[in-house]
């Protein structure tokens, strides 16, 4: 079992953000900006590669709910949403996951 999906049984504390039947949104423990919020599905899907038809209407569910979470977090002036997929991109953790972060202007560089 993944440690994203621990934090969903339980068995790994969180600071909540956003649950419902279908996803979790808990505070990143290593912020890479003021406001930084892990989304993930409840059903473990390993990373963008593995969404289709079957799963594809959690991530759109997802990304209907992120401007309410940011909005919740107190980010007002925009944020940035990113999905690592593979080792390249340094998804450390298999399971499907979009971070949110904001609360300050952020670079305009990513590498």
């Amino acid at each position: 079992m993944c440690i994203f999906c621990k934090i969903i049984a339980g068995e790994i504390p969180s600071k909540k953000a956003y649950e419902d039947n279908d996803m979790l949104a808990f505070y990143d423990i290593n912020p890479q900006a003021p406001v930084h919020i892990l989304v993930i599905p409840k059903e473990h899907i390993p990373s963008v590669d593995a969404i289709d038809s079957q799963n594809s209407a959690i991530v759109a569910k997802i990304f209907e709910t992120i401007p309410e979470i940011a909005k919740a977090a107190g980010i007002t002036n925009g944020y940035r949403v990113i999905s690592n997929c593979g080792d390249d991109a340094c998804q450390t953790v298999k399971h499907l996951h979009f971070h949110i972060l904001g609360g300050k202007p952020l670079s305009e560089t990513m590498a």
